[in-house]
């Protein structure tokens, strides 16, 4: 019967370690961008006879994978056994080994057996091997990441975070984050009916209301929500909306929270490295000035909403997003189909600067910018190495393993997208995070290419 075990060292406790296992949130940090895993039902936690009911998304397919966890030693181990899904058999046990009083080696060991019997291992077994490894990677590096940003702060009291946006992209990502560390979450809801369940607050731009009560006693907002700049073309209705959605949104939380002393005391704003404009060459830190543009008007009025806060004493933090990298949302996504088909290349003359960020770094930063008791003011949310789109092209086309022989002329992104196009695609953004580095950010990646490979859980070679 095959069995595949996986090892790496955290730079915790194993206790530190176990104890993030247990908290809401680790199975959905554990969970790759390319598996498409839902949670249907739990019951309990990890501990002995605790239960946990998903459902598994291959390609057309949907799968029933249940799971029964036995075996719970604190500190040490625990072990989940499928009752129901795909395999024949599968084990998977969870070891924590100490290595001293702080750090310790994390291992999974999986014994599986494979479906249809033989026949079913010998045409099995290398894609399962395959995708475990792939699995594992991902899992022990985001594991160990997430352990060291927590460390970071571990000297501080356990937090209440509220979140508007948290079922986009990265809110849930940040909320599991945060929960994991031991902070509570609070999420900002649109729907007064979803607002009934524990643990939200309703508020809404269009009746200018924030239920403040359901704040008090919340250290940190976080504000996320924003409608896509991502469409088919900038109408005048959408242009208004992504402005709107914005700018008023932030207005509407900066006025409720400085009339509220009882409440939130500090206001963590997702803004855009688009307040920069067309820039070219020239290397943008946060002291550059705004250019010229929709988005470089519409997030120097978003970044302006926020006085009142400032005002009233609330420190403000005011973080400006690239180009966030992940499978599961932004512009990624809508690059794939056309790499792996071979019909991708540079866009216009591929000079122009993409300012990115790992989907891991872009809410590590958040998290930081929530944490840090100090820390206000505008910080870059990029990368330190920028690349220009004819590099970014390369390295995509690379970890795909795809040709990238295709070039889009500037004039055909301009005819067929508009001003959307001319201003996320051929304007050039060269952005550097120096205030985001001397805050004592440590970035996960700085490299593009172990970026993508991260997040798309492609091996080098």
């Amino acid at each position: 019967m095959p069995k595949s075990s996986f090892r790496s060292r955290l730079s915790v406790s194993a206790e530190t370690a176990f104890d993030w296992h247990e908290r809401a949130g680790a199975f959905e940090r554990l969970t790759p961008p390319w598996e498409e895993v839902r949670v249907v039902e739990r019951k309990g936690g990890i501990r002995e006879g605790d239960t946990a009911s998903l459902r598994v998304k291959k390609g057309p397919v949907e799968l029933a994978w249940e799971v029964v966890h036995r075996d719970f030693e604190y500190g040490r181990r625990f072990v989940d056994e499928q009752v129901k899904g795909p395999f024949a058999k599968w084990v998977h046990e969870h070891r924590f080994v100490p290595d001293g009083p702080d750090a310790s080696w994390m291992e999974d060991e999986i014994e599986w057996e494979a479906p249809l019997g033989a026949a079913g291992e010998i045409f099995g077994a290398p894609v399962v091997e395959r995708d475990l490894k792939r699995l594992f990677r991902f899992r022990h590096h985001r594991l160990a990441e997430d352990l060291a940003l927590h460390d970071a702060f571990s000297d501080l009291p356990r937090r209440r975070v509220a979140i508007t946006g948290a079922s986009g992209m990265m809110g849930r990502q940040l909320q599991h984050l945060l929960t994991t560390g031991g902070h509570e979450v609070v999420r900002m809801v649109r729907s007064r009916e979803a607002a009934q369940s524990p643990g939200t607050a309703f508020w809404s731009i269009a009746e200018g209301e924030v239920d403040l009560e359901a704040l008090r006693g919340v250290d940190v907002v976080v504000h996320l929500a924003g409608e896509t700049i991502n469409a088919v073309r900038w109408t005048a209705a959408k242009k208004r909306a992504i402005r709107d959605s914005r700018v008023e949104g932030t207005r509407l939380l900066a006025e409720k929270l400085a009339g509220f002393p009882d409440g939130p005391r500090a206001l963590v704003c997702a803004s855009a490295v688009g307040v920069y404009g067309n820039r070219g060459d020239e290397l943008l830190d946060e002291d550059a000035r705004p250019g010229k543009g929709f988005l470089a008007e519409t997030v120097v009025e978003w970044e302006g909403a926020a006085r009142r806060a400032e005002g009233a004493g609330l420190r403000v933090v005011k973080v400006r997003m690239g180009v966030v990298l992940s499978e599961t949302g932004g512009a990624l996504p809508k690059m794939l189909w056309a790499f792996k088909s071979g019909l991708a290349g540079r866009i216009g003359k591929g000079r122009q600067y993409v300012p990115w960020i790992d989907l891991d770094d872009a809410t590590g930063l958040l998290y930081h910018a929530a944490m840090d008791p100090g820390l206000k003011g505008v910080l870059n949310g990029v990368a330190p190495n920028p690349v220009t789109n004819a590099a970014f092209t390369d390295i995509l086309g690379r970890v795909l393993r795809r040709p990238t022989v295709v070039p889009v002329p500037s004039f055909a992104v301009r005819t067929a997208l508009g001003e959307m196009g001319e201003e996320l695609l051929l304007a050039s953004q060269r952005v550097s995070p120096r205030r985001t580095l001397e805050s004592g950010y440590r970035f996960r990646f700085t490299d593009l290419e172990a970026s993508l490979r991260h997040q798309l859980g492609r091996e080098e070679g």
